[in-house]
């Protein structure tokens, strides 16, 4: 073998050992990356189903049923309102408790507008009272960067919407309104691996869980908890 073409020999052979070790990295990576991605996707679709389960609970406390529709959440916090519940005076004052319990005693049917009345005017009392406020000026009033538009999409899914459902349920004898929402690993995780999100989905349903993220359940009651609590 002449010397040009050991040289071209090692060259060769440098460039496969190369090859090769940055394939087994690749290997190596290739899954710490996925797994990286998805924890990120994972941080900002967790965030719109908890925001989602927010606008539910609230439409629940004023309709006394969830509903399947986002148009109709987006109408809710848009132009709808809801009871915010103030104690005026305080449970700890013996005075205002005895003093209010007086009152109704012998007024049976004075209201609470009539309380706050009189509360006004320096009476010692406690009780409670609800005012309506606009859901808009209520929910999300710490977040600068709430869009009720985006929740109807599945984000990095290019535009798929988040699955929504919403029954009522017989629960031991008791009519349970119920919701779920749902975000599929395969619309999440869109344009990563597609084979590491088939092995996330076998894994999955090998544990019996939904292969997603998922709030709420139409199955039976969980206190509206989301699978990655």
């Amino acid at each position: 073998m002449n010397k040009a073409v050991k040289i071209i020999a090692e060259v060769l052979l440098a460039i496969a050992a190369v090859a090769l070790v940055y394939a087994i990295y690749s290997s190596v990576m290739q899954p710490v990356n996925f797994n990286k991605e998805k924890a990120r996707r994972q941080e900002v679709a967790v965030q719109r189903l908890k925001d989602l389960r927010t606008l539910e609970v609230a439409y629940k406390g004023v309709n006394n049923r969830f509903t399947d529709s986002i148009d109709t959440l987006k109408m809710f916090y848009e132009t709808g309102k809801m009871d915010i519940t103030m104690q005026v005076g305080s449970n700890d004052d013996s005075l205002a408790v005895a003093n209010t319990a007086r009152i109704k005693k012998a007024n049976k049917n004075i209201t609470n507008e009539e309380l706050l009345a009189l509360y006004r005017q320096g009476e010692k009392l406690v009780f409670s009272i609800s005012t309506p406020i606009a859901v808009k000026d209520t929910l999300f009033n710490n977040r600068p960067d709430f869009c009720v538009d985006s929740l109807a999409y599945i984000p990095f899914s290019g535009g798929q919407k988040v699955e929504m459902e919403s029954i009522v349920k017989m629960v031991s004898g008791v009519q349970v309104p119920l919701f779920e929402a749902r975000m599929p690993w395969r619309a999440l995780l869109k344009g990563m691996d597609n084979q590491l999100r088939i092995n996330l989905d076998s894994e999955c349903e090998n544990m019996n869980r939904y292969t997603g993220l998922q709030v709420g359940s139409v199955t039976a009651p969980n206190n509206n908890a989301g699978n990655w609590e």
